[in-house]
């Protein structure tokens, strides 16, 4: 069911593990309803938060402004990202959830990486397909260690590879255990992101119970 009293609309899927829910970030075009099938099937016992955008572009839901293709709006991104940290503090609450893991699809990945670079301590770590550098000047950060997976397609027309690389070289100087993998793939999702990020979540290790 849809809900929005925690300032998004969102959709909320139970699972036995609360412990190490998914926050689902759509990418530009999706909604709340997009990655479920996907966060089922890399992590079939995890609850799953699933928010919508709150930016409309041409009436495509995303989660920032963005000036062009590929530039951000960074003070609205900021700002965003804030947003996004206070839905999911009131939404473990709201649910007894422990601290997420982020799987963000290009705009999704891309604010994903903004909370990981602002507000560390919402995230347990991310798997990131398609994402890009949301800042040109990357903020300072201490992730601790924090599991992050990088997915990007050798043959992506609107991320160049080399973005995500310096993506996952500033997550690694901020000190993230980042692993970047790059995939016969292009811009969409792939069977490939599929086993890459099922194979990759139940290598890590279990996080205690909320």
């Amino acid at each position: 069911m849809t809900q929005d009293t925690t300032g998004f609309i969102h959709r909320f899927e139970p699972g036995p593990d609360t412990a190490r829910p998914l926050l689902l970030l759509h990418g530009t075009g999706g909604d709340e309803n997009d990655l479920l099938p996907l966060g089922r099937m890399v992590a079939p016992e995890a609850a799953l938060l699933a928010p919508r955008g709150g930016v409309s572009e041409n009436g495509m839901p995303r989660f920032f402004r963005r000036l062009a293709e590929g530039v951000f709006d960074e003070a609205d991104l900021r700002r965003r990202t804030g947003d996004l940290a206070a839905f999911v503090a009131a939404s473990r609450a709201r649910y007894g959830l422990g601290a997420p893991l982020a799987l963000g699809f290009s705009n999704g990945a891309n604010i994903a990486a903004s909370l990981l670079m602002l507000r560390p301590e919402t995230l347990t770590g991310a798997v990131l397909i398609r994402p890009m550098v949301p800042f040109a000047e990357p903020p300072a950060a201490d992730l601790a260690g924090r599991p992050v997976l990088i997915l990007s397609g050798a043959m992506d027309p609107i991320v160049p590879v080399e973005n995500a690389r310096r993506l996952a070289q500033q997550l690694s100087a901020s000190g993230a255990r980042v692993e970047h993998r790059i995939l016969p793939a292009g811009h969409g999702l792939s069977q490939a992101d599929v086993s890459q990020a099922l194979a990759w979540l139940r290598s890590l290790p279990r996080p205690e119970a909320a």
